[in-house]
């Protein structure tokens, strides 16, 4: 699991990288390689083993970065609610870790004062200027607004009868899609914002359509690997666990090794 926080002052993210002890095991020496510290074992993010979890912080610029974990120097693991994935080029996939730009926002927010002030004395002028029309104008508005009371309470109550229903029954019938390996949280949202919530869904949902959910989500997304999310998922839809979880130990980041 990774946490980020920008700070002002630095201008820089807080990114914070956290793994639980029973993916790895206890006594582990873990450490986070990337491109942010040259791929290197003793550059590498030491992690520290407490209250469940591998854990280690550190400060990097916006951008976009690759990394995994590597396991007492030999074994390389991948953080499977990362952002997106990316092949290593060597048979495997890195994760992705995309930090924004913050400037632009600053820049904007430093304009509004300046705007407000232009525009003050020109709106309190034509305020004074006609206030005889205020109160003419005041009369009929109020009539038309009190004429029609029982439509606007009639329109109200079956919009919020419609509204209800539609929510819990998503609601009801979702599955966990992060139960399928390549598939983290961000992904899991894009799917449900195309309309597949449950294991069911996925498995019907064609090849055509998962790679146009990922393509449209941007560039950190259209390298992830849907193969075999349809073979999961139909596993998944019967209950069948210990089929799923065989197939799974033959994965890596969603993918047959």
């Amino acid at each position: 699991m990774i946490k980020k926080s920008f700070v002002k002052a630095k201008k820089q993210y807080k990114v914070t990288f956290e793994v639980p002890v029973e993916h790895l095991g206890k006594g582990r020496d873990v450490r986070v390689l990337g491109n942010f510290n040259g791929w290197s074992w003793d550059k590498g993010l030491a992690m520290s083993n407490g209250k469940g979890t591998y854990k280690a912080e550190i400060n990097l610029a916006p951008g976009e970065y690759q990394f995994r974990y590597l396991v007492d120097n030999q074994e390389w693991k991948n953080d499977w609610e990362a952002q997106g994935y990316t092949s290593s080029g060597y048979n495997s996939d890195n994760c992705l870790l995309s930090l924004e730009k913050v400037a632009v926002a600053k820049k904007a927010a430093a304009k509004k004062p300046a705007a407000k002030k232009a525009t003050a004395e020109p709106v309190a002028k034509k305020a004074a200027a006609k206030p005889a029309a205020k109160k003419a104008a005041a009369k009929p508005v109020a009539k038309k607004a009190a004429a029609k009371p029982a439509v606007k309470k009639a329109a109200a109550k079956p919009a919020a009868k419609k509204a209800a229903p539609a929510k819990k029954a998503v609601a009801a019938k979702a599955d966990d899609l992060k139960r399928i390996e390549g598939i983290g949280p961000k992904i899991a949202g894009l799917l449900n914002d195309a309309g597949i919530f449950t294991f069911a869904e996925l498995s019907k949902a064609s090849p055509k359509k998962l790679g146009d959910v990922l393509t449209a989500a941007g560039a950190r997304f259209r390298l992830a690997k849907p193969d075999t999310w349809q073979q999961q998922a139909t596993l998944a839809a019967a209950g069948k666990t210990d089929a799923l979880k065989k197939l799974q130990d033959e994965l890596k980041g969603g993918v047959k090794k």
